[in-house]
């Protein structure tokens, strides 16, 4: 312990010993103490989180702007589903008419609010990107998205000057119920990749994965890429919504508002 600790192989005391028993009690003693602030003051340790490593990711990794990497041969042969597939009466009866009669509503703080069909977004243009979409759970997977270029509607729609955040609405829930909702900032949602996708695998995108819209920002991490879309709204703030956290699973289980990839 001595040769570890203090760089030498000296038996006549015992400080090595004591330095490291010391780091070893230090580490059991901050773990206990981790977990006690993760189950007791969650709210706490997610302001602190998003103080440091939320202003540490904003001024770096969230500055990157997404590349095209893969190409249709690393396309993965299976994409897990996730989260809960929406039960509500409108998404049913959209869904048995292929969405046909869905309109998406994008307004906030805006000067052109709209409400655009399946058809009117196809007619405003359209991206095909084939990327690797990472789970916090853990898992990943590679696949194509086509959809239209969030700079295409940002553009449309003119938001003010004041605006900072884009909020995405579901006609899905959250783990506790309740709307689903998750917010990005408006530059994000400005980069490169960024789309609302109506296609998966060059094909309409999956009931399952989102339809008839799901969001593709291609920097962050999978329960930021809200499914079943039915709203946009542009704020000047994500505080101003929910619990003013930035989205359900920040709002109830004490998600990152970034998830930088």
């Amino acid at each position: 312990m001595n040769h570890i600790t203090v760089g030498t192989d000296s038996t006549a005391d015992r400080s090595g010993l004591y330095i490291g028993l010391g780091v070893i009690l230090f580490t059991v003693a901050f773990g206990f103490l981790a977990h006690w602030i993760s189950w007791q003051r969650p709210r706490s340790l997610q302001q602190a989180e998003a103080k440091i490593n939320g202003t540490l990711w904003l001024n770096t990794i969230n500055k990157l702007r997404p590349k095209v990497y893969y190409q249709q041969k690393d396309i993965s042969p299976y994409f897990w589903v996730n989260g809960k597939m929406p039960e509500s009466a409108e998404w049913r009866n959209l869904a048995a008419n292929h969405f046909k009669d869905f309109k998406l509503q994008v307004g906030g703080l805006v000067e052109n609010s709209v409400q655009l069909s399946l058809e009117d977004l196809k007619k405003m243009g359209a991206e095909q990107n084939i990327t690797m979409h990472h789970c916090i759970q853990g898992w990943s997977g590679i696949a194509e998205w086509g959809g239209l270029p969030m700079k295409t509607l940002i553009a449309l729609v003119r938001p003010h000057s004041s605006v900072t955040t884009v909020v995405f609405y579901s006609f899905g829930e959250g783990l506790y119920g309740g709307a689903y909702y998750d917010t990005h900032s408006l530059d994000n949602c400005l980069k490169p990749k960024s789309i609302l996708a109506w296609e998966m695998n060059y094909q309409p995108l999956p009931e399952k994965h989102g339809a008839p819209l799901r969001l593709r920002i291609e920097n962050q991490l999978g329960y930021k890429m809200v499914k079943w879309i039915n709203k946009i709204e542009f704020l000047d703030t994500h505080q101003y919504i929910g619990k003013g956290f930035g989205g359900k699973n920040e709002d109830d289980e004490y998600f990152d508002l970034l998830a930088d990839t």
